[in-house]
């Protein structure tokens, strides 16, 4: 029996990577005071319509929607700005914190073509900031985000950064849009001719080759912004530059939701093929108003968890264990597991392997587990009543290292002491 197509299950050395994704989130946003949200993985169905756009592909094409036994038509989520926002309305945060910051963790939903990293279940850690209009907001959102990609090792991701411009001055850019792409349309894709109708910004978010091209002479939006887009995105730059935050402008950047306005930027890695992004955000002044709210503004991003693991530094691996240990006979068994339980007490990662095997075939499976050490728990250890560390990367023993007896701290300190004398 197979998985459902585009649906997978996460295996421990994966997850791994996904817990220090998790465990970074909450430490980083958690202290620029972001508060985590937990958010329902179905809702009704028109609070997407009405969200991301009738003309968005994940609307027209990518929904897992049904109608539910009362009638109600709903679907998985595909994304959760939309959710955030409605929970943030329905619960009335948005007159108890009007500046609401929330972040979040969790599963969508798109049934989508499945290719290296993109699954028709992924899962996505995202931020939302409502109630700030200004640049700075912009900015800080950015440096964080900066920060939170240095904290876990994603070396290979870049920002590329664009505005989109407001309800202002956007109109006139869709009509020079819409008019460059008429002039084209024997070289569009049949759903670009229905985006030519309908939104002709869409068109800059095509992914077939023949449109993309045509698109590479299209106008920049960045030549059609008003004086207020121009100035707030040129601060949101200033900011970023004085913070040393590396990103490149990309003119031709879009977001392929509807809500998306002035600040927009996408996080790229190298070795994911032509679908290289792990992510993305952007100011959506508009939204709460389009739900139903008052005309607060937001902000946000989301990052693709699989593919943002794929791309992590290798480095030390991750979730590798501190040790293992091993007892070599029946009557090591007792004491190994006191001393792989106080370890665990303590804080540290630490396997526990059954006696009845080689010290040699011991020592297989723990670097097989990736432990930095072995604990050797023989008969010379019993008598002595102190185990032997064995660097697994050096190959060097520690003999007597680790009296039994000793408490718990002392124990790892102990441990850590023999490490650093083993590079020392």
């Amino acid at each position: 029996m197979a998985a459902v197509k585009g649906f997978r299950d996460v295996l421990p050395e994966e997850s791994r990577r996904w817990q220090v994704l998790e465990t970074a989130a909450a430490r980083i946003l958690g202290s620029y005071g972001y508060g985590d949200i937990r958010l329902p993985v179905l809702e009704r169905t028109e609070l997407f319509a009405r969200s991301l756009g009738e003309t968005t592909d994940i609307v027209e094409k990518e929904m897992y929607g049904f109608t539910d036994r009362d009638g109600t038509p709903v679907t998985l989520r595909p994304e959760a700005t939309a959710s955030v926002v409605r929970a943030y309305l329905e619960s009335g945060l948005v007159h108890r914190e009007p500046v609401c910051r929330l972040w979040y963790a969790g599963p969508m939903f798109r049934r989508e073509r499945p290719q290296k990293g993109r699954f028709r279940q992924f899962s996505q850690i995202g931020v939302e900031l409502l109630g700030r209009a200004d640049p700075l907001a912009d900015a800080e959102m950015l440096v964080m985000l900066s920060q939170y990609l240095e904290a876990v090792g994603a070396r290979e991701a870049s920002l590329e950064l664009n505005s989109l411009g407001d309800r202002a001055c956007r109109p006139a850019y869709r009509e020079a849009l819409r008019a460059f792409g008429e002039a084209s349309r024997e070289r569009l894709c049949g759903d670009c001719h229905r985006r030519l109708e309908r939104n002709p910004m869409r068109l800059l978010d095509c992914k077939v080759d023949a449109c993309r091209e045509v698109m590479a002479s299209a106008p920049l939006v960045l030549d059609s912004l008003c004086g207020d887009c121009r100035g707030h995105f040129a601060e949101v730059r200033r900011l970023l530059d004085r913070q040393g935050v590396a990103y490149r402008l990309v003119p031709r950047l879009v977001r392929g939701l509807d809500y998306y306005c002035r600040t927009a930027w996408e996080v790229v890695a190298a070795g994911l093929g032509a679908q290289n992004a792990v992510g993305g955000g952007g100011r959506y002044d508009g939204l709460v108003a389009a739900l139903g709210g008052p005309d607060v503004p937001g902000i946000g991003f989301a990052l693709g968890v699989d593919r943002l693991a794929m791309v992590l530094a290798d480095g030390e691996a991750i979730g590798r264990p501190e040790a293992v240990v091993l007892p070599l006979g029946d009557e090591a068994v007792g004491p190994a597991f006191d001393l792989a339980t106080r370890l665990r007490a303590a804080g540290l990662a630490v396997g526990l392997e059954p006696a009845g095997r080689t010290l040699k075939a011991l020592l297989r499976t723990a670097d097989r587990h990736g432990a930095r050490r072995a604990i050797i728990v023989g008969e010379d250890e019993l008598r002595a009543g102190r185990a032997t560390v064995r660097d697994l990367e050096r190959r060097i023993d520690r003999p007597r290292a680790l009296p039994f007896a000793a408490p718990a701290p002392d124990l790892v300190r102990a441990l850590r002491a023999d490490a650093e004398v083993a590079t020392s």
